[in-house]
């Protein structure tokens, strides 16, 4: 293979250099095409049975996409100075291209100011608002603050914040497509197939990415039409811009940003370091060329095939410039001690045994590093999946450079003319050395103490976490989230979909309950759902959209303010009124609206409840199912499709509670929510065993999180037990194996216990660092105990072979670790937290990977003598 390897690569440099030349330009040609991902799909888990609910439930209550601006005035809120630029600011929002409509205090109707009659509510006319000039607006502001319709929905409930709510037109066919390809998938996965099938499934995947593509660029567009009309009024009152399409407009940006500048910044301390260890504009270039190249390749790779990045496997361009650069340094440190041990070889000779020498090690450390990565594949969530399988490719890609473009250029440079290189002062590494040496009992019991600490925080570490912590609290996606949990009603959702008994007996616990509603209900309940959690139903969780289908019910609302064009659903017609219209139904679903209002974690809560109180008002307190039947007939079809649909489907006799958690609390805990809220439901509701499912953007997160434990933390067992059996392989030792093992678990262990301590959650940003730490340490043991192995022949002392080798190879990893460690440190200027939380963890899995190679490793070595006895 070596043979080939110079007929190849060494005895051409030049070919070798144009042909790379030539992939650069075809590889640069293809960067137009890179997207960055913001589907749905990149917060959800692959392949979740409860994913597919989800996605029907939302297609059962339609929604559209909308971007929420909260107003918080100087002036009063309903006085001229606040109305009269709210009013204007509305009129412009309504000119913008992609708008369809835009609802605020001005436009919905007010019930108690002054109240309204049975005769107003049913005949169609127009019912009193903000724009008529006789209103009392201080009884409109009472009814908007003590309304349980508007009151911490539409307006604060201090009366000095409101929302106004952009609705946004639904591209035409997306459902259908995205149903489509849903059905064909599952059909791909069951096997029954045909081949023009899984030609159409490719054909509709294609589609939906560029469909998925074209709605991000326009709502990336629409998004700064909407800050720039924002922000000719912000002197009137205090803005923040919010919502599904804002968030994923806003996360693309942070990741371009980080994407751009970040790796600039990177590189340029990069080549500081490079400098100042080097100190030869040659030895700066080269391995910034081979990591730069690498990366390039592999974003062209990527450009071709289509193949999108999200914002967890964006992160593949820092971490392969990480992997890259290690290799080059790793073969330069190299080639510069034979040059500085045997100056009497020349340039083609030392070329060729330093590639020789680093062939083994530096392939092995690839394979071992690329069984990290694909142990990411098992986590089920696509974008990590596809991080996995980047990062896999990407490594590929770095080794064939590394190993072709660093001799090439190393035989091309101009010949060196300065002597061989002596380094100035003793190597750093050295005190590694003597540390292990003289040292050993104190780094024995520090490390047993330190994996003590390492379970202990690795039992702390959780995987609950807050989204609206993946931004700093100076951004806007911050401050505006934080408003909305605070003053209006909560922010991720969650539905309850209960179906009505089997039985048309009275549920036990139900027969003597009092006919008044168990939820205290204001007057004013007749539009329910024209404010049906226009913050809520929908994902500021999930900051990515694209999927509409997935998020079809989603996306903070139930279409509240939307404009609706299904028809006449109930009004007018003498239809069947199902269980849940009936004088039981009625009584379970107030029963149930009281036991999801009484946790401290819900915040608006809506359903058919309110509905009911509105009858209540109309008919008076005793009415029955007789009752209940005609007052639903009597609503209007406009009225229906605000009170009624949005929380009843009658195809199914089935009812849904809409809730908005208040995912801002520090106590939040999905898992033991769920559980707790659907005991609640069966124990104090009266429902049977299943009767009540849960969906929405909570469940589905709930369900990513908790995946996380089971395929990650257990995973990493079996990628050690592999890596074992490689290491065995390599070294042919079992006892050598186990020994270079020790340093990665302690390491991995370690940055875990760090985010258990400190309090970083475990998620799908935060998961692929244990997979970093892995493949990073067990790099650099590859190397240390490699060169061991070479070192220990040479006079059969431990010892002596321990300092020589902290003095070679030892000094190619802390360079590379320095370098890294001082180029990622850049991240922490980051208002994306993800990648501060990555560069900081990833400094620290560096840096302790380095020195466990250095001190726990040889300490180890000297103690068991796994290479037989000493001279």
């Amino acid at each position: 293979m070596l043979a080939f390897y110079e007929q190849l690569v060494l005895r051409r440099p030049f070919v070798v250099l144009g042909l790379l030349s030539v992939l650069l330009l075809l590889a640069l040609l293809q960067f137009p095409k890179i997207r960055i991902d913001a589907s749905a799909d990149s917060l959800l888990l692959k392949g979740d049975p409860a994913l597919e609910y989800f996605r029907e439930v939302g297609r059962r209550y339609s929604s559209e996409d909308f971007i929420v601006i909260t107003w918080r005035p100087k002036a009063p809120l309903l006085s001229d100075e606040s109305l009269q630029p709210l009013s204007a600011m509305a009129d412009e929002l309504r000119t913008l291209s992609g708008v369809s409509s835009v609802v605020t205090v001005m436009d919905v109707p007010l019930l108690q100011s002054p109240p309204v009659g049975l005769s107003q509510v049913t005949s169609g006319d127009p019912l009193p608002s903000l724009q008529d000039p006789n209103i009392d607006r201080d009884l409109a502001l009472r009814e908007f603050t003590q309304s349980p319709l508007y009151s911490d929905l539409l307006v604060g409930a201090e009366g000095d914040v409101t929302a106004i709510q952009v609705n946004l037109t639904r591209p035409d066919g997306d459902s259908a497509l995205m149903r489509e390809r849903e059905e064909l998938r599952l059909a791909k996965r069951s096997g029954d197939i045909s081949d023009e099938a899984v030609a159409r499934l490719a054909f509709v995947e294609q589609d939906v990415k560029r469909r998925s593509a074209e709605q991000l660029s326009q709502q990336s567009a629409l998004v700064a039409g909407v800050r720039s009309v924002v922000d000719g009024y912000r002197q009137h009152a205090g803005i923040f811009v919010g919502g599904v399409p804002m968030i994923a407009a806003d996360m693309v940006s942070f990741v371009r940003s980080d994407l751009v500048v970040f790796g600039s910044a990177i590189l340029g301390v990069m080549v500081l370091v490079l400098a100042l260890i080097f100190r030869r504009i040659k030895w700066v270039v080269i391995p910034l060329l081979s990591c730069s190249l690498g990366v390039a390749y592999t974003l062209g790779i990527l450009g071709y095939l289509d193949w999108r990045m999200t914002v967890i496997s964006s992160n593949v361009v820092a971490v392969l410039l990480i992997v890259g650069l290690a290799i080059a340094i790793h073969l330069v440190v190299r080639y510069r001690e034979l040059h500085r041990e045997q100056p009497e070889l020349g340039l083609y000779e030392r070329v060729c045994e330093s590639m020789r020498l680093m062939a083994v090690p530096c392939v092995y450390t690839g394979i071992t590093t690329m069984v990290a990565f694909v142990s990411l594949v098992v986590s089920g969530i696509q974008p990590v999946i596809d991080f996995g399988w980047m990062m896999t490719l990407g490594i590929c890609v770095a080794l064939l450079v590394s190993f072709t473009l660093v001799p090439a250029l190393m035989l091309l440079w101009p010949l060196d003319r300065e002597q061989p290189s002596r380094d100035e002062g003793e190597p750093f590494t050295l005190r590694f050395a003597r540390v292990a040496d003289h040292h050993g009992s104190l780094v024995l019991w520090g490390s047993l103490a330190l994996s003590v600490l390492v379970v202990l925080g690795v039992l702390r570490l959780k995987v609950e976490n807050r989204f609206i912590d993946y931004f700093k609290e100076s951004t806007e996606i911050y401050q505006g989230m934080e408003l909305l949990d605070a003053r209006l009603g909560g922010t991720i959702p969650l539905d309850i979909v209960i179906a009505a008994p089997d039985s048309s007996a009275p549920l036990p616990g139900l027969e003597s309950t009092a006919t008044s509603s168990t939820v205290p209900v204001a007057d004013d309940d007749l539009f329910a759902d024209e404010f049906d959690d226009p913050f809520a139903s929908g994902n500021t969780e999930s900051s990515l959209s694209g999927d509409t289908d997935a998020f079809a019910d989603e996306d903070f609302a139930d279409d509240a303010f939307a404009d609706q064009d299904s028809g006449d659903a109930f009004g007018g017609s003498n239809v069947d009124p199902g269980f849940w219209f009936s004088l039981e139904g009625m009584r379970l679903i107030d029963r149930l609206q009281g036991v999801v209002d009484g946790y401290s974690e819900t915040g608006k809560v809506q359903s058919l409840s309110t509905t009911f109180e509105l009858f209540r008002q109309l008919l008076g307190d005793d009415i029955g199912s007789v009752e209940l039947a005609l007052a639903r007939n009597a609503l209007s079809a406009d009225i229906s499709r605000q009170l009624v649909e949005p929380y009843f489907n009658a195809e199914r006799d089935e009812a849904r509670i809409t809730v908005r958690v208040k995912e801002t609390s520090q106590d939040l805990r999905r898992a033991a929510f769920l559980r707790d809220l659907d005991l609640a439901l069966r124990e104090e509701g009266g429902l049977d065993e299943g009767q009540a499912r849960f969906t929405g953007m909570l469940v589905m997160y709930n369900n990513v999180l908790q995946s996380l434990f089971a395929s990650q933390i257990l995973t990493l067992g079996a990628v050690f037990a592999v890596i074992l059996i490689m290491f065995w392989i390599l070294f042919r030792s079992l006892s050598l194996a186990l020994i270079a093992l020790a340093p990665n678990l302690l390491a991995a262990g370690l940055v875990l216990g760090i985010m258990g301590f400190a309090g970083i959650p475990l998620d799908i940003m935060t998961i692929t660092i244990a997979a970093i730490v892995v493949g990073i340490g067990v790099d650099n043991c590859i190397h240390y105990v490699h060169r061991f192995k070479r070192e220990f022949p040479v006079d059969r002392n431990y010892l002596a072979s321990m300092y020589r080798c902290h003095g070679s190879i030892g000094r190619a990893m802390y360079y590379t670790t320095l370098t890294l460690v001082v180029g990622f440190s850049t991240l922490t200027l980051s208002n994306f937290n993800p990648s501060l939380y990555f560069g900081v963890l990833t400094v620290i899995a560096m840096t302790a990977a380095v020195v466990g190679a250095l001190l726990l490793l040889p300490r180890l070595i000297l103690l068991f003598r796994p290479l037989g006895p000493e001279q």
